[in-house]
């Protein structure tokens, strides 16, 4: 690449409207020239969820005074503009669509090249993006649907170590939070009890401990958590703000200890590296009680850690740009028969964890 190159980033994978412009130099150095995010919360807090269709109509409408925003914070135009990227997949199909055909219309309309990127992809990249880590890394992303461990080769190769048999500890997190009658997003919600709660008060299960691997089991976890909380409510009639919190701590201390000892058993599957670095991605990263387990558990390997900012751990289109960026280098553009997809597994070579279907293997 002899010059610089403009990216336009695009991701409505789930319940975030965003746009970005990422700038890649000649070095293949990356700079995140504007970054803008709308979140959906309160169009969803009062369902105790994401409410797809909901969400969809939100990016439908949101999409292009985002990418205009992006391009006025980032003082460029659309002109400027060397490849547009968008998020194709996976996520909430609604909302996918309504990216891609955004994502379509510009580039038909201006005949700026065009990459459908995987959202995955995006977060497992996101490390290359903001401390230009090298291959290969360890990748462990913990989102809101999606947990795996992956050793990241390059930028459209990677190799699944494990993950989650079943609810992901984003979508755990979100379930707790609405079990013990906490404000969703679950995630912030769970992290802020548990500082004022006592974690050893309930002996929750740390599943799958006892299985060889790095495949992890969240739904127990959860079920532990609503027995314990239907014998609270049975005894004194309701929960207390001080029940809530050591079910918010008991619960956040159970994920903590699986994630780290999951992480021991990643490392014994590391290839032989000069440097070793783990990095963690995807909205649960910004876990600081995770975050801090992590990185004990990279000191005692002797490797590095690398968490991103808080901002670029939850859904972004900076990540979205960047993924094309790097790809690009590998692979040529999309057509305009790019389609958005429900799923869209990282590794391929692998049988899918969690079943298939119509709409293919889901992870």
């Amino acid at each position: 690449m002899s010059r610089a190159q403009i990216f336009l980033g695009l991701e409505s994978s789930c319940d975030d409207t965003a746009a970005a412009i990422v700038q890649l130099a000649a070095d293949g150095r990356a700079t995140i020239l504007s970054s803008v995010v709308v979140g959906q919360t309160d169009l969803h807090s009062a369902f105790g969820g994401v409410v797809p269709e909901i969400a969809a109509r939100a990016h439908a409408e949101k999409l292009d005074h985002c990418v205009e925003q992006a391009l006025t914070k980032a003082k460029t135009s659309l002109s400027d503009v060397d490849a547009i990227a968008v998020t194709a997949g996976p996520g909430l199909i609604g909302g996918v669509v309504s990216g891609v055909m955004c994502a379509k219309g510009l580039s038909a309309a201006t005949g700026i090249p065009l990459y459908g990127v995987n959202h995955l992809a995006g977060h497992a990249l996101t490390p290359r993006l903001t401390d230009n880590v090298a291959y290969p890394y360890l990748m462990l992303l913990v989102s809101g649907g999606h947990s795996q461990f992956l050793m990241v080769h390059g930028p459209d190769e990677f190799q699944r170590l494990g993950g989650t048999i079943d609810d992901a500890p984003g979508e755990a997190f979100d379930k707790v939070a609405r079990l013990i009658a906490l404000p969703q997003p679950g995630g912030p919600s769970i992290e802020k009890a548990a500082q004022s709660g006592d974690p050893k008060r309930f002996a929750f299960p740390r599943p799958l401990l006892d299985r060889e691997g790095c495949d992890m089991s969240f739904s127990g976890l959860k079920t532990a958590v609503l027995r314990t909380r239907d014998a609270i409510v049975e005894e004194k009639s309701g929960l207390t703000t001080q029940d809530q919190a050591d079910l918010a701590a008991g619960f956040q201390a159970a994920v903590v200890d699986v994630l780290a000892e999951k992480t021991r058993r990643a490392f014994l599957k590391y290839p032989d590296a000069t440097q070793r670095t783990l990095c963690v991605a995807g909205g649960v990263a910004a876990n600081q009680a995770i975050r801090s387990a992590l990185e004990t558990v990279s000191q005692q390997h002797n490797a590095r850690f690398v968490a991103p900012p808080l901002d670029l751990c939850t859904d972004n289109a900076a990540m979205i740009a960047y993924s094309a960026a790097e790809q690009s280098r590998h692979r040529a553009a999309d057509d305009l028969t790019l389609s958005a997809r429900p799923r869209w597994p990282l590794d391929t070579t692998q049988p899918s964890m969690l079943g298939s279907g119509k709409k293919g293997a889901k992870a």
